[in-house]
């Protein structure tokens, strides 16, 4: 049984200027993203989540498209150093700490065909 009962799970109107964040919304973010939350939990990322939303429309209603989009609020630029191979560790330091290893290789769970 979902947290919506047969119910179908929210969707947020982003169009309007009143966030729309509710307790049954957030379970269902608690859903996707395979977290189990209390009800403690479901109601302060309510107010949380309600809070960042808020302010977002309000960063969106003061920009203006006069103003360009920026990444960071100072110029970056890139600074390039030549690529110089350097000492390299061994196989057997590589794998001195992992948990598993098969050969010469780190040894890990398969994930693929993980039901969601």
């Amino acid at each position: 049984m979902t947290p919506y009962g047969s119910r179908a799970p929210p969707t947020p109107n982003y169009n309007r200027g009143v966030s729309e964040i509710t307790p049954d919304l957030v379970r269902h973010l608690g859903v996707l993203a395979r977290i189990q939350l209390s009800d403690d939990e479901v109601e302060r990322l309510t107010g949380q989540l309600d809070a960042i939303v808020d302010n977002i429309a309000k960063v969106s209603e003061v920009a203006t498209p006069d103003v360009p989009a920026t990444s960071h609020p100072i110029a970056l630029e890139n600074i390039f150093r030549e690529d110089v191979p350097g000492e390299m560790l061994t196989v057997e330091q590589v794998l001195q700490n992992a948990p598993e290893r098969s050969d010469d290789r780190f040894r890990v769970t398969a994930i693929l065909g993980e039901e969601q």
